[in-house]
């Protein structure tokens, strides 16, 4: 049946392919990135900052989603930024309001593809008043079977280079045109406001200047992310021995069981910067001298600042997904994250405050 509905649809809505890679001087590009997590997202500004570069007078739109529109709500190099939520589409008026975005007329319309394909995403972009319409004809060798919906068609396939940074990967769509850069690192915009709701927490602490600032994400959405929570303990406790150090944990309700874990079993108390947004997120790891976390969409958040930071990695590749960055330390053994012992990230711990502070011992 599905197959039947696809070739139906083919029928009205295919569009030639065109080989050409000249885009002419687009004024107007639309992105839709709607089919992507909040760490996909964060991990490809680097498309947008392209964009910029080639085109620097032109404007972006991007359509994004719940679940990754906190990611670049304030992201300087978009011009506008739509959520859109497909359980809303029944409602005419979200309807009408998504069709006016898509007609509003674009030279260029993008479907950038890193991690898996997405019908939604190409049905956007046909649905859309454009010029051009550039998305994956095939992805690791395997077809885009909506390929029909654009008319500039790039072979995405990394197989032969499984190390790749996603950072790197998202300009593939796009390289093929012209468009490129050599800055990968993410970026988070935040505000003045943003900053003072940082510092308003940092007051609350027992730190002073003289300290060294540490945050420490210990939640993550999949299990085998998280990092056991005793050895975040221990190394915690081996840090406040050996420094003059101040802690404090991010977190959301979702990682209520973990944060409850940790503040019962330090012997000292620990505050939380507990449901703030992703900006505010930002801003205080801005102001933090190291940020320690699992393999989450918060890694990517801390990533966009200049903060040393070390990632804690379990199953997932650290080359594709690591912020990119001279003091961004990442760690792996294997699949299984438990295999990273205390002394392992204590010794990262190091590197990254190395010239910083001087430790207890050697005051």
């Amino acid at each position: 049946m599905a197959e039947l509905i696809n070739r139906f649809i083919e029928k009205f809505l295919s569009l030639p392919p065109n080989s050409s890679r000249d885009l002419g001087k687009p004024k107007n590009f639309l992105i839709i990135r709607q089919h992507n997590q909040l760490g996909d997202m964060l991990a490809g500004v680097s498309l947008f900052r392209a964009i910029k570069e080639k085109y620097p007078d032109c404007k972006i739109t991007v359509i994004a989603s719940p679940a990754n529109y906190q990611a670049v709500k304030k992201n300087r190099y978009i011009d506008t930024l739509v959520n859109f939520n497909k359980k809303r589409l029944f409602s005419i008026f979200y309807f009408l309001r998504l069709i006016g975005v898509l007609r509003k007329g674009y030279d260029v319309v993008i479907v950038p593809v890193v991690v898996s394909i997405s019908f939604t995403s190409n049905l956007l972009a046909r649905l859309s008043k454009s010029t051009i319409r550039i998305g994956p004809e095939s992805l690791e060798g395997k077809t885009n079977k909506s390929a029909y919906f654009f008319d500039r068609l790039v072979k995405l396939d990394w197989r032969h280079q499984p190390d790749s940074n996603v950072a790197d990967r998202i300009l593939d769509i796009v390289r093929p045109f012209g468009i490129n850069t050599n800055n990968y690192r993410s970026e988070i915009s935040f505000e003045k406001k943003d900053l003072l709701t940082a510092e308003k927490f940092i007051k609350t602490l027992d730190y002073t200047k003289k300290e060294i600032l540490i945050g420490i994400h210990v939640g993550a959405g999949k299990p085998p992310n998280r990092w056991s929570l005793n050895k975040y303990i221990e190394l915690i406790e081996k840090l406040k021995k050996e420094y003059a150090v101040c802690f404090y944990l991010t977190g959301s309700s979702a990682d209520k069981e973990e944060l409850d874990y940790m503040k019962k079993n330090l012997p000292f108390e620990i505050k939380v910067f507990l449901n703030h947004s992703i900006a505010e997120v930002a801003a205080l790891v801005s102001k933090t001298h190291l940020f320690i976390t699992n393999d989450t969409g918060i890694m990517h958040v801390a990533g966009a600042t200049n903060t040393p930071q070390i990632s804690i990695f379990g199953p997932t590749n650290p080359f594709n997904w690591a912020p990119v960055g001279a003091n961004k330390i990442f760690l792996r053994k294997s699949e299984f994250i438990d295999d990273i012992t205390v002394d392992d990230v204590y010794s990262a711990c190091k590197m990254a405050l190395s010239g910083k502070k001087q430790s207890k011992k050697q005051n």
